[in-house]
């Protein structure tokens, strides 16, 4: 039987009984390795493939599988400790911005009580009641 030259690669991977495969070893792992051919090696008479002819980029061992885990680990542990950080000071940042509104407005409701004392203007009452839970009386 003689076998057809190299094809452009359709995408799709081709199948090939076991017993073809003997005799065209050699041209399915050059068009493995020129056209990034995929070829599905099944047994004779089955559909269901049970081996691979891939092109050497697209073969990764369990071990370079894991080592890339393990990268992509320490990679993501790495910004998710730079985001709890970058958490905990704006929080702190907040926190302290927070102290001096609060006791930049404290000091103004005391100098406004020493200016207006409560009960002697309506209007400045109403405000205080309005903003009673902003002051700390």
């Amino acid at each position: 039987m003689a076998a057809p030259a190299l094809s452009h690669h359709s995408g799709q991977p081709r199948s090939v009984p076991l017993r073809e495969l003997r005799t065209r070893l050699t041209q399915l792992i050059a068009m493995a390795e020129l056209t990034d051919t995929v070829t599905l090696v099944t047994r004779d008479g089955d559909t269901r493939p049970v081996a691979a002819i891939v092109p050497a980029s697209a073969a990764r061992s369990a071990a370079q599988a894991r080592a890339d885990d393990e990268r992509l680990s320490t990679v993501t542990a790495g910004w998710a400790r730079r985001l709890e950080e970058s958490h905990r000071q704006g929080a702190r940042r907040h926190a302290a911005e927070l102290r001096a509104v609060t006791d930049a407005l404290a000091e103004v409701w005391a100098e406004l009580d020493r200016h207006v004392p409560p009960g002697t203007d309506p209007a400045v009452d109403r405000l205080r009641a309005a903003h009673a839970d902003l002051r700390r009386d």
